[in-house]
């Protein structure tokens, strides 16, 4: 069926019981990198410079140091149940899991740790309403990257068994060093660092 549009906004109307994760494939027009959140559309600002250099820093950095049978996407939403499919900032993934070039999501049980970088807009989403479903649907490690006075701050989160809520293992300011999920060893000053482009 096809949406329905709002006339005076020329959005579309939410159907009874909101959007569906499948709804984000069909329905036209919808800005880059609309998610779903809880059956509603979600829609982001303009990325900040630190946002889109955070975002390349880590899929760059991460793609280097992923074991065999793991890959690294940008910006990919992932599949949480009928009324929840987040875009992760980054996702690292098993990568048996990717059957079409022409996919537009992964099953968010394949992803081993998805990354937000916080913009003015997301502080809650990424602070709060994301890290309780990534946990809820089984996402492993979460970090979530923060711009403090100019320098990246990366707090770091493991899914715990019992509860399974996300309990922090870590903050980071200079230099991230972790042993899992994989080993990992990355300099964030890297990321906020002028650019020496040659003359």
């Amino acid at each position: 069926m096809g949406a329905l549009m709002n006339p005076e906004h020329s959005w579309p109307i939410p159907p009874p019981g909101g959007w569906t994760a499948d709804d984000l494939d069909t329905l036209p027009n919808l800005p880059p990198h609309t998610e779903l959140i809880d059956g509603s559309l979600v829609f982001v600002s303009p990325q900040t410079l630190f946002h889109s250099r955070a975002i390349d820093f880590f899929t760059e950095e991460l793609r280097s140091l992923v074991p065999k049978g793991l890959d690294v996407l940008r910006e990919f939403t992932i599949d949480i149940n009928r009324g929840n499919r987040p875009e992760p900032d980054v996702v690292v993934f098993h990568e048996d899991v990717i059957t079409d070039l022409s996919q537009t999501r992964i099953p968010a049980e394949t992803v081993l740790l998805a990354i937000e970088v916080v913009s003015p807009d997301s502080i809650d989403r990424d602070r709060e309403t994301k890290p309780t479903k990534y946990a809820g649907a089984g996402i492993e490690h979460y970090w979530r990257v923060e711009n403090k006075d100019g320098r990246a701050v990366v707090y770091v989160f493991e899914r715990e068994p019992i509860s399974r809520a996300y309990v922090a293992t870590g903050i980071f300011h200079d230099r991230l060093k972790v042993s899992v999920p994989f080993p990992v060893d990355l300099d964030l000053s890297a990321i906020t660092a002028r650019r020496n482009r040659p003359e």
